[in-house]
């Protein structure tokens, strides 16, 4: 993991992965929610996804938003290399071994996607979860976990008023037009015009 923040004393932490294509109020929310879990957060940016391509605004863009948004010492943002929550959550522990519990926060979307993916040439999601434990909040609709996973994954709060908010609708918002800002952190805002307007 590229630059990381600061591990000492750190035995629970949490990882944020997303392609922040803007950060937007509602993944600060998400971290926001996850931060009871542990003792810190980092958002994640994977120099590729398995199921996203990056395009138009560059990954150290992308990190220097994240960087400018977040509002709390706990959280910090980092690249990894690998793009599957296995690979970052192995990556992390290879540079720190000292670290205790790593989560993966997402949302229901996304625990549905990787639970249901079809790891050909990696670990089923079963033998993945021995690694590493889910906080999955809701995004338009509540998430159920597989009984034999209930365990390893446990649900977070994160208000309703953030289910329309996401990276893709800000795009949009900016592509049509039309009024983006109450999606975003006031502190980026002037940054994301530049990039994306």
């Amino acid at each position: 993991m590229q630059s990381s923040p600061v591990t000492t004393n750190i035995r629970r932490l949490a990882l944020l992965p997303g392609s922040f294509h803007p950060i937007t109020k509602a993944h600060l929310e998400l971290a926001r929610a996850a931060l009871p879990f542990v003792d810190h957060l980092w958002f994640v940016l994977p120099r590729s996804f398995p199921h996203k391509s990056y395009d138009r605004v560059s990954m150290r863009d992308r990190l220097e938003l994240i960087r400018a948004a977040i509002d709390d010492p706990r959280m910090g943002a980092v690249i990894s290399e690998g793009g599957l929550f296995i690979e970052m959550v192995r990556e992390c522990r290879r540079r720190f071994p000292s670290l205790g519990q790593i989560f993966v926060v997402c949302g229901r979307d996304a625990a549905e996607r990787i639970v249901g993916w079809n790891y050909d040439g990696v670990e089923p999601i079963e033998e993945q979860l021995a690694e590493y434990e889910l906080l999955v909040a809701a995004r338009q609709g509540e998430y159920v976990p597989p009984v034999h996973l209930v365990h390893r994954i446990h649900p977070v709060s994160l208000a309703k008023s953030y289910d329309e908010i996401s990276s893709t609708a800000l795009r949009e918002k900016v592509r049509l037009g039309e009024d983006w800002r109450e999606y975003t952190p006031a502190a980026i805002q002037n940054r994301v015009r530049e990039l994306y307007g």
